[in-house]
């Protein structure tokens, strides 16, 4: 590692690079987590009306549980990076003081990556009779 001096050069110059790593679109994820799985979903069913309050209230009313914006935001954020979504600004409102809402939609990647979740859901799902049927 080299070293720096923390004169106001070195440290520009060490905060820059750190600043690019941090910043850098991740090419490859892991996997989608549960939640990251519901976010997308509720963007494919709010449509055009996919922005953080809506998506929000709308896992808020499905799931039966107080959802957070925090709680939404940060893997928006992380969906964003990876190129499983991307977002636009919607037009400004009165309602909103004339802020401009971000209206996010699933990229064809995202639509892939959540098309195999599926996949792998339905097949490990399908040695299963209902549940419902057994009182679960």
């Amino acid at each position: 590692m080299k070293h720096f001096h923390f004169s106001g050069v070195y440290l520009y110059e060490y905060v820059s690079i750190k600043h690019k790593e941090i910043n850098k679109p991740r090419v490859k994820m892991k996997g989608l987590t549960r939640k990251e799985e519901l976010i997308m979903l509720s963007i494919l069913n709010l449509r055009s009306d996919a922005y953080l309050v809506a998506i929000t209230d709308h896992l808020s009313r499905i799931t039966g549980h107080a959802i957070t914006l925090t709680s939404v935001h940060l893997p928006l954020t992380r969906l964003e990076r990876t190129g499983w979504i991307a977002s636009e600004l919607g037009e400004a409102t009165a309602v909103r003081g004339g802020r401009r809402k971000k209206v996010y939609r699933l990229t064809k990647a995202g639509l892939r990556a959540l098309g195999e979740h599926k996949r792998i859901d339905d097949a490990l799902w399908a040695a299963y009779p209902d549940l419902s049927e057994q009182g679960g």
